[in-house]
C-alpha cells in the first residue's frame, strides 16, 4: 500500500515557543517523510531570523527540508475566504493573499495549498452574519481560487470543519468539490472532524451525540457507496488527516469549564485543547478513528497520511515537547499500521524521550480568538 506518513508542524509545538527547525529536526529523527507547514510557524520563524521577510524564511525552510529529506505537503491554513458577505475581503485575498502564497508554496516546492471551510464567526459589534450558505456562492469563489492557481500551477485541498459555519460534514465538502469540478481542487478527510460532528458532542455529559453509532456508521457507508459509484472519486482525495479526540471529565457548555471561550463553538475550543493522535486510548482517545481510517483506505485511498493534533499540550514551553509529540505520533502511526494490519513500511524506533515527567503536566489551556485561527 502507497502511504506516505506525515505531521503538520503544529502539532508538535507552538509557535513562539517551539522553533520551526526544531521541529523539522525531530521530525525527521522520528521517520515522518513530510510535514504540513502552518503559516503561523512561516510567519514566526520570519520575525524572529528573517525581518519579517516570509520569502527568505519559506527559502530556508524549503533547505533545510531538502537537508532532512522532508517534503512539505501543503501550505495551511488559507482560512475564511469562500462564502463571504463582504467581497472588498474576497477581491483582496484574490489580489494580495493568493500571490503571496503562490511564492511561499513554490519556494517550498509544494503545490497544495490547504482551504478549510469558513467557520468566520458574526461579526462581533452587529451580531450579523459574515458569510453566506448559499452553495452557488461557495463553489464560485472556490473555482475563482482554483482557476487563478491553475494558472501559478497550483492545487487547492478542502477540509470541512466540525464546526464550520455551512459545510461541516464530508459529505458536504464532498458535494462542494464535486461541484466545483476543478482538477487542480480536492478534498482533505479527517477523522476527528468526521467523528466529531456525527460521533461526539463534547458538550454534552457523554461525550457523544444521541444516535452517535449509528449516525457514523450511516455516514461511513455513504462514503463506501460514494467512491464505489463514483460519486466521490477517491483520486480527489489528496490527503488525509488521522487523529483522536479526549473524552473530556466535564461537558464543555459553560463558562466553568477551563476551555470555554465566550462565542466560540464547543467543537472548536474541544479541538484546540484536547485532540489525540491515533490509539492513544490511554490518554483518554474514544473516537472510532480506526473504523473511519479503515474506510479511507479500503476504498482505495493512497498518498500522505497526516498526523494533525491540536492539544494544550503543544503549548508547553518545555523544549523537548516537539520530540515529545514527534515520539508520540510516530508511535501512534506505528499502532494504526499494525492495528490495520496495512502492510506498509515503518522507520526504525528513533531514541526514546523521557515523556514520563511531561505526561502529567499541568498546561494552561489554549483559548484561540474565533477570527485569527483554524
Amino acid at each position: 500500500m502507497a502511504l506516505k506518513i506525515g505531521i503538520p508542524t503544529m502539532s508538535l509545538g507552538r509557535p513562539g515557543l517551539h522553533p520551526l527547525d526544531d521541529k523539522l529536526h525531530v521530525a525527521a529523527q522520528h521517520g515522518f517523510q513530510g510535514i504540513e507547514l502552518f503559516i503561523d510557524d512561516l510567519t514566526h520563524l520570519a520575525q524572529t531570523r528573517f525581518n519579517n521577510s516570509l520569502l527568505k524564511a519559506a527559502q530556508h525552510t524549503s533547505s533545510l527540508c531538502k537537508s532532512l529529506n522532508l517534503t512539505v505537503i501543503c501550505l495551511q491554513p488559507f482560512a475564511f475566504y469562500e462564502g463571504l458577505l463582504d467581497r472588498t475581503t474576497t477581491s483582496t485575498l484574490l489580489t494580495q493573499k493568493l500571490p503571496l502564497w503562490s511564492d511561499l508554496a513554490h519556494t517550498l516546492n509544494t503545490d497544495l495549498i490547504q482551504v478549510p471551510a469558513n467557520f468566520l464567526p458574526p461579526d462581533p459589534e452587529t451580531g450579523l452574519p459574515r458569510t453566506s450558505g448559499a452553495l452557488d456562492l461557495i463553489v464560485s469563489d472556490l473555482q475563482t481560487l482554483a482557476d487563478l492557481g491553475a494558472t501559478h500551477n497550483l492545487r487547492f485541498v478542502y477540509e470541512a470543519l466540525c464546526w464550520s459555519t455551512h459545510v461541516d460534514t464530508w459529505e458536504a465538502s464532498c458535494a462542494v468539490v464535486r461541484a466545483v469540478n476543478r482538477p487542480n481542487f480536492g478534498l482533505c478527510l479527517d477523522t476527528f472532524n468526521i467523528a466529531g460532528r456525527v460521533f461526539a458532542d463534547p458538550a454534552h455529559a457523554s461525550g457523544k451525540t444521541p444516535d452517535a453509532q449509528s449516525a457514523l456508521d450511516a455516514s461511513l457507508n455513504l462514503l463506501r457507496d460514494s467512491a464505489k459509484s463514483g460519486a466521490l472519486d477517491v483520486k480527489k482525495i489528496f490527503y488525509v488527516q488521522l487523529v483522536d479526540g479526549e473524552r473530556l471529565a466535564s461537558p464543555l457548555n459553560d463558562a466553568s469549564h477551563p476551555f470555554y471561550v465566550a462565542g466560540q463553538p464547543a467543537r472548536m475550543s474541544w479541538s484546540r485543547n484536547a485532540r489525540l493522535f491515533p490509539c492513544e486510548e490511554e490518554r483518554g482517545g474514544y473516537l472510532p478513528v480506526l473504523q473511519i481510517a479503515e474506510v479511507f483506505f479500503r476504498i482505495g485511498f493512497e498518498g500522505w497520511v497526516s498526523l494533525e493534533l491540536f492539544s494544550r499540550t503543544c503549548a508547553d514551553p518545555d523544549p523537548g515537547t516537539p520530540g515529545v509529540h514527534a515520539q508520540r505520533g510516530m508511535e501512534s502511526w506505528r499502532r494504526v499500521v499494525a492495528r490495520l494490519g496495512l502492510g506498509v513500511d515503518l522507520p526504525p524506533v528513533a531514541p526514546l524521550v523521557d515523556a514520563g515527567a511531561r505526561r502529567n503536566r499541568v498546561v494552561e489551556p489554549v483559548e484561540v480568538a474565533v477570527q485569527h485561527r483554524l
